[in-house]
């Protein structure tokens, strides 16, 4: 005897497995992007803080900056 065709339903629920499968593959790439893009982000943030102390310094030495 031959075997019995899948129903529909499982048919379907396979097709879902599927594709939840890629969006957690997806998902995953996405958070591995977003983790360098805030590490970056980090590294732009200190060397900003960093010419900041440089302009400040700088400003004192010349005399820029008010006595408040």
């Amino acid at each position: 005897m031959a075997e019995e065709p899948d129903s529909v339903v499982l048919v379907l629920l396979r097709r879902l497995d599927a594709k939840m499968d890629r969006v957690i593959d997806d998902l995953h790439d996405v958070k591995v992007r977003l983790t360098a893009v805030e590490e970056g982000l980090n590294v732009v943030q200190r060397r900003i803080d960093r010419l900041e102390d440089r302009v400040e310094r700088i400003e004192r030495r010349l005399d820029l900056v008010d006595a408040h």
